[in-house]
């Protein structure tokens, strides 16, 4: 079997999707599935083996001058091509240069016109490479944004196409609302097209099958998985002062904003006994916000520190093995979560609110607790609790870390999907006969 996943760059940051998209095609690699990892806007970044293709589709930095100009659309494509480099891409990831949802409605509607639309030219290209060159029996859109190019792979493909749903919504969500209610309405109308779609937690197959008007009986959940080569952390006892973490973008969506308001309050009560450490790609358009938050941490002076975004795997799990708990208390509805179970693989349980996938993950795991959302003060007594319960702390970290090995390792992932694949083609051959 030969599948070819279509991915979305991060524009230069570690990107969860990302991340995920590339552990996913190892994970089918190593049980003897062919897979074809494409980028698209720029290059994946991760922190492990890079299994992706280097020929990057509908180069960013293309389709913004599709959008913008119509000469530029008429120029020929030799002209155009280098900008798809990966060096090229890669360069323009580093400038200040916003990818904000609020930015980008009428570049979002232009994406999702696909063939219709500014960006034909580079849908064409994907969907000739995939179906002419790759020649894949399956193919699987990371995100429901992309769909797009779907229309015209399906006139060249007569193979199955399934879609990932992993925050499709988040970015949406964030669109001016002269926007927002036209991209749900063309992201539904094309996603009808798919053959199948999936998640990673009951609660989001739920949530995105009504938010996209989708049928049920085609959603599947799948396990997450994250590659634990080099997540060597061990449960330990809690260290003096008590250290909390966060680990996610710095982002008013993460919530590191309520992490800072509960850290505030355990330190009028008791000053010096916890400290906190943020990591996490910050972003230009951001900026502001995070400066909010440091000058909100004032009172605390050394107590607070913000290390950015780790370079590579080992500075990530020095990092985990610093802390005593993780916690990124999401406003928004968490469709994957992945910190949770890098967190627990290294032996370090959590605190996350009780909304989006967290409950699932906290009850397959047994790694951590679970507080009201946006609530501060829930989440300081559940900070203190932890600090204060040695017993319990000792009993979250031993069984996260080892419910994170035995349910949500990539190998489970990956034959988890070939099941899903298989049975569905099963169907199929039935439905034909």
């Amino acid at each position: 079997m030969h599948i070819a996943i279509i991915t979305a760059g991060g524009a230069g940051m570690f990107c969860g999707s990302c991340m995920h998209d590339n552990t996913w095609a190892r994970a089918l690699m190593d049980i003897g599935v062919e897979v074809s990892l494409i980028p698209t806007y720029t290059p994946i970044r991760v922190d492990e083996q890079d299994v992706s293709d280097t020929h990057v589709f509908m180069g960013g930095l293309n389709i913004y001058m599709d959008h913008r100009s119509r000469l530029w659309r008429r120029l020929p494509r030799f002209l155009t091509r280098p900008l798809d480099h990966p060096a090229v891409l890669r360069l323009l990831s580093k400038l200040s240069i916003s990818n904000d949802a609020a930015d980008l409605g009428d570049l979002t509607l232009d994406m999702l016109a696909g063939e219709s639309g500014p960006i034909a030219r580079e849908v064409d290209e994907l969907a000739e490479h995939i179906a002419q060159h790759l020649k894949p029996d399956i193919v699987i859109f990371s995100n429901a944004l992309l769909v797009g190019a779907l229309k015209r792979l399906k006139e060249r493909f007569e193979g199955p196409v399934y879609c990932t749903l992993q925050g499709d919504d988040v970015f949406t969500d964030g669109l001016p609302e002269s926007h927002k209610p036209r991209v749900i309405e063309a992201v539904s109308a094309r996603a009808q097209q798919f053959d199948g779609f999936f998640t990673h937690s009951r609660f989001y197959r739920d949530y995105m099958g009504n938010y996209l008007q989708l049928r049920r009986e085609r959603m599947h959940v799948i396990p997450l998985g994250i590659d634990l080569m080099g997540h060597h952390g061990q449960p330990k006892p809690a260290s003096q002062p008590f250290t909390v973490g966060y680990f996610a973008r710095i982002a008013p969506e993460k919530g590191l904003h309520y992490l800072m308001d509960a850290a505030l309050l355990l330190h009028s009560k008791r000053p010096g006994e916890f400290r906190y450490i943020a990591g996490g790609y910050l972003n230009p358009q951001h900026r502001s916000y995070f400066s909010e938050i440091q000058r909100a941490a004032a009172p605390l002076g050394d107590a607070f520190e913000y290390i950015g975004s780790p370079a590579s795997l080992a500075d990530k799990v020095a990092f985990y093995q610093s802390l005593d708990v993780l916690s990124v208390p999401t406003e928004f509805l968490e469709p994957k979560g992945l910190y949770v179970l890098e967190a627990l693989a290294n032996g370090v349980p959590v605190i996350q609110p009780n909304h989006g996938a967290f409950p699932e993950l906290i009850e397959s795991t047994g790694g951590g607790q679970l507080v009201e959302p946006k609530n501060p003060e829930a989440l300081a007594k559940a900070i203190e609790r932890l600090a204060d319960d040695t017993q319990l702390h000792q009993d979250l970290s031993r069984t996260g870390h080892t419910n994170v090995r035995e349910k949500f390792n990539p190998k489970r992932m990956a034959e988890e999907t070939l099941k899903i694949l298989t049975t569905q083609s099963d169907h199929e051959k039935r439905d034909s006969l």
